[in-house]
């Protein structure tokens, strides 16, 4: 093997079955998407809506196929001060469960003011509710909290800048970095959320990198997303639209972001991800095609190796 590689790829299930939209692969089972992930020669997935909820089961079911849990999705709402409290308790469990699976980071998320993830929302509504100054401090403080429960487990919070949500612009990704703690809040790279975003993808690596913890590998269909906006869809209909693919199959020059990658030696996981519809585009064909291209940039073959 030539030496050169220290990130671990890895693939998230929303390749096979949707987590926003969830007519996507519904009828797809956690069998099917181990068995597939095994094939491709993977060993690191995040956890899927069809997965076995019991962890013991959880832990058997990954280590028959050698696969090791890498994170899961966690939504919080701190941007509002009266749901810290049961906000950051139910933080907690969940970095007790990802623990218990052997993850090192929590893909984190605030929900508060997006259209389709905060509780409070009706569904007649139809724009994002932006954060005042009020709700940037009380994200910043929950989040600072939630970083240091991660750190009692010896994990980090990885913040997860996502499409639909108040962290979405290149704006607002660095109003977050600027106004949490370096050493309990990190960074989940998204290149398809930051295109998504607004944001140059290779731009956002660079000036954010020493706070990356952790990444999904993501591409664009532009013309679908160019036709999105001029329709003035929201996100969940983006998606139902194919805004999302594999990396290779849209937009999205890779070369330079994995170079720069492998040229910082950076040695955590990195997660395909398409999050499309499943029916039109088999997610093991998909995700083939994609590792294979982003090979062409990688010093060695090493994806999910430890």
């Amino acid at each position: 093997m030539r030496r050169g590689l220290k990130m671990k790829l890895g693939i998230h299930p929303i390749n096979w079955v949707g987590e926003d939209v969830r007519e996507h692969g519904d009828n797809t089972t956690y069998e099917e998407i181990i068995d597939d992930i095994q094939r491709l020669g993977l060993t690191g997935t995040e956890m899927g809506r069809k997965f076995p909820k019991e962890t013991d089961v959880l832990k058997q079911t990954l280590a028959s196929r050698g696969i090791r849990l890498v994170s899961q999705w966690k939504s919080v709402l701190f941007s509002d001060p009266a749901y810290h409290q049961s906000e950051l308790e139910a933080y907690r469990l969940h970095a007790a469960f990802l623990h218990e699976m052997g993850s090192t980071v929590i893909s984190t998320a605030e929900v508060g003011g997006s259209l389709h993830f905060d509780p409070r929302r009706t569904p007649n509504e139809k724009e994002v509710i932006r954060l005042d100054e009020a709700g940037w401090e009380a994200l910043a403080e929950g989040l600072n909290a939630a970083g240091r429960i991660a750190a009692e487990y010896g994990m980090k919070l990885a913040y997860h800048h996502h499409g639909g949500t108040v962290v979405e612009s290149p704006e607002e990704i660095d109003r977050l970095m600027a106004l949490t703690d370096p050493s309990l809040v990190h960074l989940l790279y998204d290149t398809g959320h930051a295109y998504y975003g607004g944001a140059d993808p290779l731009n956002l690596l660079q000036k954010h990198y020493d706070r990356i913890a952790y990444i999904h590998l993501k591409d664009v269909r532009d013309a679908v997303l160019e036709e999105a906006r001029r329709e003035g869809a929201d996100f969940v209909t983006c998606i139902r639209k194919g805004v999302f693919t594999v990396p290779g199959d849209g937009c999205i020059d890779f070369a330079p972001i994995m170079a720069l990658l492998v040229q910082r030696e950076y040695d955590g996981w990195a997660m395909l991800e398409g999050e499309q519809d499943p029916a039109l585009h088999p997610p093991y064909e998909y995700a083939r095609r994609s590792l294979e291209y982003l090979k062409a940039w990688l010093p060695a073959s090493r994806e999910g190796e430890e």
